[in-house]
């Protein structure tokens, strides 16, 4: 248990030690972390989960917009394939699910995925979406605001609980690419 590096928490701890804290395709994730930089590296806090909601967590906890990072599920069709990927931006932007998801994806149509769809495929409770843990083989865009900064909270794959993690652990996540431009 440490503090931590942003916001204002009672308390961080290594994620992989708190598998209460993160749904179960996280924690599975993070038993198995393969990444450049140590598991340890992400932390985890514990929050309330009638405020996982960006603004209103953002309000009571302290963190920036800036600070914060939503990872949307999006499904991106062509023809009668549709491929799944998650977009990571700053929660003071948005994705360019139509410009450049769609087009980086090469899929004629690109949009959010339903939510009953998200948590199904993910494992994940809205609202708690990340993009550590997804499906294998899932394209993780990684806007290169997000990459560049030196720590962004995240979710935890559940309402209750976040994750906060440097930007360089999130681009180098299986799967990751890093788009400049992707949040606008």
């Amino acid at each position: 248990m440490s503090a931590a590096p942003i916001g204002n928490f009672e308390a961080a701890w290594p994620a992989v030690d708190r598998a209460d804290l993160v749904a179960a395709p996280v924690a599975k994730a993070l038993a198995g972390w393969t990444g450049a930089e140590p598991v340890e590296s992400v932390l985890v806090v514990d929050t309330d989960p009638e405020l996982a909601d960006t603004g209103n967590f953002g309000q009571a906890y302290d963190v920036a917009p800036e600070l914060s990072a939503n990872c949307v599920v999006v499904a991106a069709k062509r023809g009668q394939d549709v491929t799944y990927a998650a977009c990571l931006v700053l929660a003071s932007t948005r994705a360019d699910v139509n410009g450049l998801v769609r087009k980086h994806l090469g899929a004629r149509k690109a949009s959010f995925a339903p939510m009953d769809e998200a948590v199904s495929l993910t494992g994940m409770q809205y609202g708690g979406i990340t993009p550590i843990g997804l499906p294998d083989g899932w394209p993780v865009l990684v806007d290169a605001a997000v990459a560049d900064a030196p720590y962004v909270v995240i979710g935890s794959g559940n309402r209750r609980g976040k994750i906060i993690v440097p930007g360089k652990v999130l681009a180098g996540l299986p799967g990751a690419t890093v788009l400049e431009g992707l949040g606008l």
